[in-house]
């Protein structure tokens, strides 16, 4: 009967340490990439005319507007 009781307290934390590391996890990255965004205004222009248009400020700040609203900022 104790071996029941040491086997299910330690299946219990393990799902707990995850469920911990992953929330952890999960506010870092999100922490970071709100630090760090992945894309700017700069590498979108670039990006544009690398595609061989001619980005006007509307068009950026219209695709910036959509991405950030994605992202849920």
């Amino acid at each position: 009967m104790d071996t029941i009781w040491v086997v299910l307290i330690a299946i219990g934390a393990l799902i707990a340490g995850v469920a911990l590391g992953f929330f952890i996890a999960r506010k870092y990255m999100m922490n970071y990439l709100k630090k760090n965004p992945p894309i700017n205004e700069q590498m979108l222009r670039t990006l544009m005319m690398q595609m061989g248009q001619k980005p006007s400020q509307k068009k950026i700040n219209q695709m910036m507007r959509a991405m950030n609203n994605q992202t849920g900022k």
